[in-house]
């Protein structure tokens, strides 16, 4: 179908958006202006845990809700930014004690319970760099990246200390500590108690002067090939953390945020914990998977009104076929925004059709710290698009030449390297031990993504697909999250992800994996009419010429179709790095 563009009301919408004026807000925009929201270390410096922590409970905002939690078995727990203030201090004492030291890095494996969020910023406070996996992670991608990371120390609990970790401790021989969150005694002297150690600390803590430069987390990222690799990034981050929370999450000072990101990955670090912290509002945590009615409920329950999660779960909502406003009071929710892979235009119709509100993508990367380029509250939604450069970021599509230059595009349409210009706050600031690899990730004065898009007349940036996941067929290069959109919009669809197989006589051909909306039989005749269909939306030479069915598409945990695995299985190759795969 065509879809039309959603112009918006700012008049209608039930609070003024920070951002009115794009053009306006972007030529008068200053990180200097930016730096002013923060209050800065009375001993020096600017440390990410004083400015979303300590400032607010310092403050008037002491006794405000900084934290609300949802137990997996039905458990509610609120904290304010003063009990925020002393636990964090209480675990930065903890660590300080057991002579953690600035730049040594403390790995935090856990469910979302509340010791993690009180982990990561103690961890900051005292100035070590906080490093997260994925709690559903094998033995053996947690010694990867343990090993990468020149780990010192870990934050866990008993049972994923004794499922995934035990057996690979004797690895990591610089490892000092294992603090276990729900040890009631300590095992021995390095594997000791957290409650334990918690009770004999003080409520008081001061940090030492923290340099804007200083390393702050450390996030690991897959490729196709190779080890995981860690990324870099610094205090000074909080810059475009603060910037997109205010322009893109549109956050005002009586906001209820729900990330449903987990922390596992960049986006439950930086926006589930760091952006709404920073401005002082109520950040809401579910320990549970993914349920569409536990999920409503919370919204509906925590009067949320901004909400950030995925296309994979928007995608399991349009699956389900709910109807959510027929049975939860969803009226103070005003915005919803997705990240972690392209948002489907059908996505966006989705979220008009049943809650009355669109769903404005975004695009960023774990390197790029933030948000880089979005849909606002306040402007035009193209359906498709990834919207336009944030405040402060210069984007750009790049061809790059043989002699190790760069050229920008500027004819409108025309696709090649989604590029930024470096010197945003949050730009990562290497990959650990591993400096050649860094230095290739920036050509001729531009950090070249390696997302291949085009950007349209107006500034919008519209994805086509990760450099090495185009497909040339017949002389024509197709990405494959146009075709994915397309078949997206046929009734049966529930998601698709689409691959180039070898060919002969055409070079390879398109390849779709569908998996089926419930009501819907994988049979032949489904087939063909699926492959009828995407001919008639696409062309044929741009069209599926196969169709397989699947139960369930791999995904990473942060929701991204890992195409790279459907190609590897289809081609009997090896699989490559599968440890952020979702189980």
């Amino acid at each position: 179908m065509e879809y039309k563009w959603i112009e918006k009301d700012v008049g209608a919408l039930p609070v003024k958006p920070n951002l009115l004026d794009y053009e306006e807000v972007r030529r008068s925009f200053s990180w200097d202006d930016v730096g002013k929201n923060f209050e800065g270390l009375p001993s020096g410096g600017l440390n990410i845990a004083h400015e979303a922590i300590d400032r607010h409970a310092n403050g008037s905002l002491k006794e405000k809700l900084a934290l609300i939690w949802h137990g997996k078995n039905g458990e509610r727990k609120t904290y304010t930014y003063e009990d925020l203030k002393k636990e964090t201090n209480r675990f930065a004492n903890v660590i300080k004690k057991l002579g953690f030291e600035k730049g040594e890095r403390i790995y935090i494996l856990s469910p979302r319970v509340p010791e993690l969020y009180i982990g990561v910023m103690g961890i900051l406070k005292n100035r070590s760099v906080m490093c997260p996996l994925f709690a559903q992670f094998g033995p053996e991608p947690i010694l990867q990246r343990m090993e990468g990371g020149d780990a010192k120390g870990l934050l866990t609990t008993e049972h994923l200390y004794d499922k995934k970790v035990a057996g690979i401790v004797d690895k990591l021989p610089d490892l000092k500590y294992v603090l276990l969150i729900d040890a009631k005694e300590h095992r021995d002297d390095k594997i000791l108690s957290l409650p334990r150690l918690m009770e004999e600390a003080s409520e008081e803590f001061e940090i030492l002067p923290t340099d804007p430069e200083d390393m702050s987390l450390l996030h690991f990222t897959s490729g196709t090939t190779g080890k995981p690799k860690g990324v870099i990034h610094v205090h000074k981050a909080i810059y475009t953390h603060w910037a997109t929370g205010y322009y893109v999450l549109d956050f005002h000072p009586d906001d209820i945020f729900w990330c449903t990101a987990d922390p596992g990955w960049v986006t439950g670090t930086s926006y589930g914990i760091i952006a709404p912290w920073l401005h002082g509002i109520t950040n809401v945590i579910d320990e549970a998977e993914f349920n569409a009615q536990r999920w409503f409920s919370i919204l509906q329950d925590e009067k949320v009104n901004v909400w950030y999660t995925a296309p994979t779960a928007i995608r399991r909502l349009m699956r389900l076929d709910v109807d959510p406003l027929k049975d939860y009071d969803l009226s103070n929710l005003r915005l919803i925004q997705s990240v972690g892979e392209p948002l489907n235009p059908e996505a966006v119709y989705w979220g008009m059709e049943k809650l009355k509100l669109p769903i404005h993508d975004n695009w960023w990367q774990t390197e790029t710290g933030g948000i880089m380029i979005a849909n606002y509250i306040s402007q035009t939604i193209r359906p498709g698009s990834m919207g336009r450069p944030l405040p402060g970021i210069e984007a750009a599509i790049v061809e790059q030449n043989d002699d190790g230059t760069a050229t920008v595009i500027t004819e409108p349409g025309k696709h090649g390297d989604l590029a930024l210009k470096p010197g945003w706050p949050s730009m990562f600031r290497g990959y650990l031990h591993n400096e050649e690899k860094y230095k290739k990730s920036f050509v001729d004065g531009w950090y070249i993504s390696g997302d291949l898009a085009y950007m349209d007349k107006d500034g919008y940036f519209w994805f086509v697909g990760r450099a090495d996941d185009i497909i040339k067929t017949s002389g024509h290069m197709v990405g494959p999250f146009e075709v994915e959109s397309a078949l997206m919009e046929h009734p049966a669809v529930a998601e698709v992800g689409v691959i180039g197989v070898p060919d002969p006589v055409i070079g390879q051909k398109v390849k779709a994996f569908v998996s089926l909306k419930e009501g819907y039989e994988p049979t032949d005749d489904l087939k063909r009419e699926l492959i009828g269909f995407g001919r008639k939306k696409l062309g044929v030479a741009v069209a599926p010429k196969e169709i397989e069915f699947v139960d369930n598409l791999p995904k990473t945990r942060s929701g991204k179709i890992m195409r790279r695995l459907l190609k590897a299985q289809e081609l009997g190759l090896p699989l490559g790095d599968t440890s952020t795969l979702e189980k």
